[in-house]
């Protein structure tokens, strides 16, 4: 028998999913809020507002170019529509960061799609895997094509703007409905790479699989990402970002806010609201574009304050 928290729980996940709008995220002095945005207009004059004196970047995430059945039999056409409305933000972004799974099965005229695509937005573009991208070859296309700069492992860091950036690799050896893992190798250079930096500095940590455990039954979320966390926690702004469940959750643990971005190309279910995960195949008709979208980072200087925007793609 279902009790009163499971109930309550539920519904809360299921309005996280399907509310369809855009979501405005702030940090003041270590402590995030969010608020629910009506639509897409009302989270770009959000956006727009504290577009003085920052830095702004764009993250997309699960394009899943290759995939044709219900409920998204162009994907392609689904992450151009993304794309264009990373183009409306372009004004106001520095470099748009891409959450693993371009492709579906990891062909090289995926990849090809997709890149093109991509390159289209006309700005400076950091990828990670997604378990997709690496089902040939234990990944060396995707990592050639997408992540030249990266170590061997699949991972790497750069600086902009006064943020560090981090990019990690969760998704190599992953089992059906296993964890992510990024291994012990990765989590000591990540812990060499954060060695000296000032507490001050903002972090902004990307992967695929969220570094959270959203439901462990699923494989949502990296079985020893705790150690890496622990790395991360003496910095007074750590952002970590990413994909792979396809919907919008967050969470905040002191000074480290999680947020996991929408898919370009179909949604998954909530926890708790299916048998498994995958895509939901039997949408209701038009609600497609509302459940997928791209997400807005900003950070406002001198305002301590970073924003955190996911616009759908239609309403």
């Amino acid at each position: 028998m279902q009790g009163k928290d499971d109930t309550s729980r539920r519904t809360a996940l299921e309005c996280m999913l399907w509310a369809g709008a855009g979501v405005l995220w702030t940090v003041r002095g270590g402590v995030p809020r969010s608020s629910l945005l009506i639509g897409g207009a009302e989270a770009a004059e959000a956006h727009a507002s504290g577009s003085s004196g920052g830095f702004g970047f764009i993250q997309i995430s699960d394009s899943h170019i290759g995939f044709a059945n219900r409920p998204n039999a162009d994907t392609a056409g689904t992450l151009s529509e993304a794309i264009g409305l990373v183009r409306e933000h372009r004004d106001q972004a520095a470099l748009l960061l891409h959450t693993g799974d371009v492709s579906h099965l990891s062909r090289p005229a995926q990849f090809d799609t997709a890149d093109q695509i991509v390159r289209g937005a006309g700005l400076e573009t950091h990828y990670v895997p997604g378990e997709h991208d690496v089902l040939d070859q234990d990944g060396k296309p995707f990592f050639e094509r997408f992540m030249p700069g990266a170590r061997p492992g699949g991972w790497y860091s750069f600086d902009q703007h006064g943020v560090h950036f981090v990019g990690l690799n969760n998704v190599m050896d992953l089992r059906p409905g296993g964890l992510g893992r990024l291994g012990a190798e990765q989590i000591e250079w990540l812990e060499d790479d954060l060695r000296g930096r000032p507490a001050s500095q903002p972090i902004v940590v990307f992967a695929h699989i969220p570094l959270w455990t959203v439901a462990r039954d699923w494989g949502w979320g990296t079985e020893d990402a705790e150690r890496a966390l622990s790395y991360l926690r003496r910095f007074g702004s750590v952002t970590v970002l990413n994909g792979h469940i396809h919907q919008i959750m967050q969470k905040v643990e002191g000074n480290l806010a999680f947020h996991t971005a929408m898919s370009t190309a179909f949604p998954q279910p909530a926890p708790g609201t299916a048998p498994n995960p995958g895509p939901i195949r039997d949408l209701p008709a038009g609600r497609l574009r509302s459940l997928l979208g791209i997400t807005s980072v900003r950070e406002v200087r001198g305002r301590e304050r970073l924003a955190v925007v996911d616009t759908p793609l239609g309403a």
